[in-house]
């Protein structure tokens, strides 16, 4: 039997996204404990599950960076602090008053803490599944895709790319040199993307390395024991198609659902929590909430935003965990890490 883990600590952050883990990083080099949580049995969030070898271009000093290599460097910076993780179960219960939190998981593990990120992106989040019979199966056997992990699974498949919006039009891209070939599908004759991804998308047509299928739906899975061998599709005139592939990605968005977060006794709306924008505090004292959860007028869906959410409620926080402790802003040029000396 797995003995249950306890910690009292400062801060619990919700979390082991990038923004939890710099908010980790920040809260140790103000010198408070703090503890990750996540339901995930590994850090790095939608980074590591959704976009590993997908490239973030909006990260400063990081022309391109992958999520996974994003994971590794934010790693690499806590590394030397040995910040506790408690990973591989949801939080289900947030208990008690500002400056005295208790925190349990499904797994029965207990956290009491001062203060309380919760940095948990969308929250539970799955893919919008299209409804063709037999899914499941073509699931179970990796044909069908909502995410992609390795590009190296594609090398020299045939692939149908479902979807007009940002995420099937960039793996479109990024699969097209190392596929055989790639169909790209959607209902409409355009597709939802930023000008420089859609005249990429041309060129890649242009190559022959993409083939558009517009305006035309997914109608029918073909195959057996879960693999795929073709896929029907369907124009509005019901005319059907069959496209000749070995892998399905489908990219309809997600479905987001705050889960055991609604229960807790703070304001929600939608999927998000509304905060304060100068704290990050939320409608329930003591408690936080930083990156894509979070939102107030001019948000925007960044993790460089994140990164300074983070930054903004660890120092909030810092006033209830340290009462009797005044915070000085000190940059990390003149401070150093805690411990170090310059």
């Amino acid at each position: 039997m797995i003995q249950s883990l306890s910690y009292d600590t400062d801060v619990a952050i919700i979390g082991a996204g990038p923004t939890a883990l710099f908010a980790a990083f920040e809260c140790r080099m103000l010198r408070l404990d703090c503890v990750l949580m996540d339901v995930l049995d590994c850090v790095g969030g939608q980074c590591t599950t959704l976009y590993p070898e997908k490239p973030i271009y909006d990260i400063p000093a990081h022309p391109s960076i992958t999520g996974s290599a994003l994971i590794e460097a934010l790693e690499a910076q806590l590394a030397p602090f040995s910040v506790p993780r408690i990973l591989g179960s949801r939080v289900t219960a947030l208990e008690g008053i500002r400056g005295d939190f208790t925190l349990t998981n499904e797994r029965g593990d207990q956290v009491k803490a001062k203060t309380v990120i919760i940095a948990a992106g969308a929250g539970a989040f799955g893919p919008n599944r299209p409804p063709l019979e037999g899914l499941e199966a073509y699931e179970k056997e990796g044909t069908v895709h909502y995410f992609v992990r390795k590009k190296s699974d594609f090398a020299g498949k045939h692939l149908l790319v479902a979807g007009g919006g940002d995420s099937a039009l960039d793996w479109a891209l990024l699969l097209a040199d190392t596929a055989e070939h790639v169909y790209l599908l959607h209902r409409r004759d355009r597709f939802r993307g930023a000008p420089e991804t859609l005249a990429q998308i041309e060129e890649k047509v242009r190559e022959g390395k993409i083939e558009k299928v517009v305006p035309y739906q997914l109608h029918a899975l073909n195959g057996a024991n879960g693999k795929l061998d073709s896929v029907d599709v369907i124009s509005l005139d019901d005319t059907v198609r069959k496209l000749k592939v070995d892998h399905l990605l489908a990219f309809y968005g997600l479905s987001t659902d705050l889960g055991p977060i609604a229960t807790w006794g703070i304001q929600t709306h939608r999927s998000s929590i509304p905060v304060n924008p100068a704290t990050l505090e939320t409608s329930a004292p003591g408690i936080f909430a930083i990156g894509d959860i979070a939102t107030y007028p001019g948000k925007l869906k960044l993790i460089l935003q994140g990164f300074s959410e983070g930054a903004m409620a660890v120092h909030a926080a810092y006033t209830i965990a340290r009462p009797e402790t005044a915070l000085r802003f000190e940059h990390s040029t003149s401070r150093g890490q805690p411990g170090e000396t310059l």
